[in-house]
């Protein structure tokens, strides 16, 4: 039986001895901090995440595919630098039947001489075996993983808790509003309606894109790379922080990204975002 140490795999990004790649990653081209496409990130993380559950599928089940089904608490602890190398550590942390939750650290060195390692963000993703891609595929019941210190104990069942907690937050969804909330959706509305209102309308903090999808875009046959479309969806997203913010957002975390169904080629993507709250200096997209 494997352990998640087992499951490791580790992948370099480049930056400081690739300038074409360095270029590909900066925001604008002025040297200031936090200069980072966090966006094309997004894609490495998802195929990262790919190959590290493909892997493990395949050492059961040689003709299997594996494909994103969440990506859970995406924080971003450190601003990445785009002239060093960004380091990025998977590891399966725990197998249920047919679905893994794959946890991924992001690394990047500092410091002169490089031996200081600052832990830029880290992430979730739960990926499900199937037995081939597109319609008629089937769940694959997948070998259990056997976990033997505390760390990966414990990283098993920060797992299972997440999977919870979403739970509970979904079901909590469907409930009424309670009457704290109710009360402040109310003063929000008389507020709206009080002479010389010069506020935000959460109404009007949209922004929207289509695209269709082309075949340059396929991870397996006939499905849209999932990394493409949060990539998208991250950077409209960051664009309607803009309607908000004074100056220039940068990501701090995201909640849960779920995949319900599939993205095909000459499919029309719609993405909307819109601000549903702001705190002293943050701003929260959905």
């Amino acid at each position: 039986m494997s352990r998640p140490l087992d499951t490791s795999y580790s992948y370099t990004l480049p930056l400081g001895s690739d300038r074409e790649l360095r270029r590909r990653y900066q925001v604008v081209k002025a040297d200031i901090a936090g200069n980072f496409r966090f966006g094309l990130l997004l894609e490495v993380l998802d195929n990262i995440a790919g190959e590290t559950s493909l892997a493990y599928v395949r050492r059961s089940h040689p003709e299997g595919q594996v494909v994103t089904a969440a990506i859970d608490n995406i924080k971003v602890r450190w601003p990445a630098e785009v002239t060093r190398d960004l380091i990025c550590k998977a590891r399966i942390d725990y197998v249920g039947r047919s679905s893994m939750n794959v946890g991924i650290r992001i690394e990047q060195a500092t410091g002169p001489d490089e031996t200081a390692v600052n832990h830029v963000a880290s992430c979730h993703f739960t990926m499900v075996a199937r037995s081939r891609a597109g319609e008629g595929a089937e769940s694959l019941d997948l070998p259990p993983l056997e976990y033997v210190d505390e760390q990966e104990k414990r990283r098993a069942a920060n797992a299972l808790a997440r999977r919870e907690l979403y739970r509970a937050q979904q079901e909590s969804a469907l409930n009424p509003p309670t009457a704290e909330e109710y009360g402040m959706i109310t003063r929000l509305h008389h507020a709206q309606d009080e002479p010389g209102f010069s506020g935000l309308r959460a109404g009007r903090l949209v922004t929207e894109s289509w695209e269709r999808m082309y075949p340059e875009l396929e991870k397996v046959p006939q499905s849209i790379f999932g990394g493409h479309l949060i990539r998208r969806a991250y950077e409209l997203a960051a664009i309607c922080a803009e309607l908000v913010a004074p100056g220039r957002a940068v990501i701090v975390a995201v909640n849960r990204i779920n995949f319900f169904h599939r993205v095909l080629i000459d499919d029309k993507l719609h993405i909307t975002c819109r601000v549903i709250h702001t705190g002293k200096s943050s701003i929260s997209i959905e």
